[in-house]
């Protein structure tokens, strides 16, 4: 996956050691959360299209970003069923709160933010399936590696975005989220989620 270093030079941290044990000491949490961070990804996406509407190439990138993650979703979903995971209701990690609370209200720097913490979002995801693939049945690891290449694909359409719509460099925006990104990763949470800290 070449774009994995691009992706881990993104991140200010890689995902902890501690949060791997924990994912595969809970894997049937850890696909009921990656279920809902398909379906909420696609909400996302769909947000945008309506509150954009006037943005032709955000629309058209957005649609087919919503499709992939909701196609997603049923894959995750096929293999609970298969699997036995009963799907039921959990409580959101904090990770996404942490980052969307540095949003900017105003526009077009609200935009501009979403964007960014979108890509965001997207290569920490990355980054966790390429860390936890190698640790996981054959079935489980070959897909997490098969989602590899759309969620890297993801993490670059959200930060060229960011750029095409920003009215100047986007760098600085960049490096405060990733700030918030890495002590968003790096703070202990009360329970295991797939965008969790370590749960303490």
């Amino acid at each position: 996956m070449s774009l994995i270093p691009e992706i881990e030079s993104f991140l200010l941290c890689p995902t902890p050691d501690g949060w791997i044990t924990q994912a595969l000491a809970n894997q049937d949490i850890m696909l009921i959360d990656h279920a809902n961070c398909e379906k909420k990804a696609a909400s996302t996406a769909l947000t945008l299209l309506f509150r954009y509407v006037e943005k032709a190439e955000l629309q058209h990138n957005l649609s087919r970003l919503a499709r992939e993650e909701l196609r997603h979703f049923e894959q995750v979903a096929a293999l609970m069923k298969k699997r036995g995971v009963t799907y039921r209701p959990i409580s959101a990690a904090l990770y996404a709160q942490r980052l969307h609370k540095h949003i900017r209200s105003s526009e077009p720097h609200k935009l501009i933010d979403t964007l960014i913490v979108g890509a965001f979002i997207e290569a920490r995801s990355c980054e966790r399936f390429y860390r936890l693939a190698p640790f996981l049945d054959e079935e489980l690891g070959t897909f997490y590696r098969s989602l590899l290449k759309s969620e890297a694909r993801h993490y670059q359409g959200y930060l060229k975005m960011a750029r095409d719509y920003a009215k100047g460099p986007i760098d600085e925006r960049a490096a405060f989220f990733a700030e918030v990104e890495r002590e968003a990763i790096l703070t202990p949470d009360s329970e295991f989620r797939f965008h969790s800290g370590v749960a303490a």
